[in-house]
């Protein structure tokens, strides 16, 4: 894995504009803009590297399998959810409710083993910067080259199993903001995008717009059409404590959800505890407790619902940083801290996408510092080997 530089195209933001990356330019707090996609440098890997690291994905979606059923028992409290929630998701990982998609975060330098830091199960994006805008990049400016990137494809293939397995053909989907939200709406109207590539028919809608009908018992659109199969680019955590969380927790009643309510046990800090306590030592876990760091000399504490790096507490050499967020009453999850590879000051996280449990890609966040956090930047990736035939998918 290496860190090489490259020329932007003079084009970048129109092209990258015209796959739905509208939200690349953000705002600091001291006023300083930054912008999230950077193609003045791409990271390359080896075909070996690849491989590795697929399994690694692959192997640990697995493991977070096992530590999700460890979690549905209660051995590790009731996760900032509350029982009911958790008796939920129990019900759904027994019914083996499909899913389609998450990323895991690794750190990894090139060298030695990848160290897991979470598995964003539930909702995680960053999807069309490494589904679509990476691809478009390589194509316009190296195409004679590989890319670890198999995802569109992918999560075509996927809507068609899940369509497949279930009956189903008609699909809502929905995210918590409006078109100015930016990421959240593009990511969902992605989704819906292949979504209907695979065969559904697609209706979109808000979050704050869906409906409960009393006579059909059902969650129901702006129409007062019942719902029966949703995309929700909403955390579970916050649904079931909202007015409406009471009419989750009768399964029967609900529509399929995307993702399920097993995902709750996945997206969760206390995975990363489960993990540990079910593969100490497995060499591409870092240790991790709840409640305290125990005999941990340098740690990170993460709030079991945090997201974005929302705070987020470090103690280490060197280091003492709090992130601010309106996270951590649910409780907290410690793991050991794992300084990020340095590439001349740039840290970056891999985010390796599963769809179905499979490999299927991967996109890399860099930051300036110790966190990975909203004002990060994402840098394209090639693999250190030919392009795929004409007709074949990238992997």
């Amino acid at each position: 894995m290496r860190r090489l530089t490259a020329t932007p195209r003079p084009d970048w933001r129109e092209k990258i504009e015209s796959v739905g990356l509208v939200f690349s330019a953000s705002t600091k707090p001291d006023g300083t803009q930054v912008e999230y996609w950077h193609e003045s440098a791409y990271y390359e890997f080896s075909m070996d590297e690849v491989e590795r690291l697929e399994l690694v994905a692959e192997d640990m979606h697995r493991m977070c399998l096992e530590a999700a059923r460890f979690l549905g028992t209660g051995a590790m409290g009731d996760l900032g959810i509350g029982p009911q929630a958790r008796e939920l998701a129990v019900a759904s990982l027994e019914a083996a409710d499909p899913d389609v998609y998450g990323r895991f975060d690794f750190a990894y330098d090139g060298h030695g083993d990848a160290k897991l830091f979470e598995y964003n199960a539930d909702t995680p994006t960053g999807l069309i910067e490494a589904s679509l805008a990476q691809w478009y990049w390589l194509q316009d400016v190296m195409p004679e080259k590989d890319q670890w990137n198999g995802i569109h494809e992918a999560l075509i293939e996927q809507w068609k199993r899940y369509r497949s397995r279930t009956g189903m053909s008609r699909l809502h989907l929905a995210h918590a903001g409006n078109e100015d939200s930016g990421e959240d709406w593009m990511t969902t109207a992605y989704m819906r995008d292949v979504a209907e590539q695979a065969g559904w028919a697609t209706v979109g809608i808000n979050m704050a717009d869906i409906g409960w009908n009393h006579g059909y018992q059902r969650f129901v659109d702006l129409d007062d059409y019942p719902i029966s199969t949703l995309f929700k680019l909403y955390p579970w955590e916050q649904m079931v404590r909202e007015p409406f969380g009471q009419y989750l927790l009768a399964r029967e009643l609900n529509p399929a959800w995307v993702e399920p309510a097993w995902k709750m046990l996945l997206s969760n800090k206390a995975l990363l505890a489960a993990l540990w306590h079910l593969y100490p030592g497995h060499p591409n876990l870092l240790p991790a407790y709840l409640d305290s760091p125990r005999d941990l000399e340098a740690w990170v504490a993460k709030p079991l619902h945090g997201r974005e790096g929302d705070n987020i507490r470090i103690h280490a050499p060197g280091i003492e940083l709090e992130q601010p967020g309106d996270y951590g009453r649910e409780g907290w999850c410690y793991q050991a801290y794992q300084q990020l590879p340095d590439f001349d000051g740039n840290h970056p996280v891999l985010g390796l996408w599963v769809v179905n449990g499979e490999s299927v890609g991967c996109g890399i966040r860099e930051s300036d510092g110790p966190v990975t956090d909203f004002y990060c930047r994402f840098v394209p990736n090639t693999i250190d080997a030919p392009a795929p035939a004409v007709g074949a998918t990238a992997s």
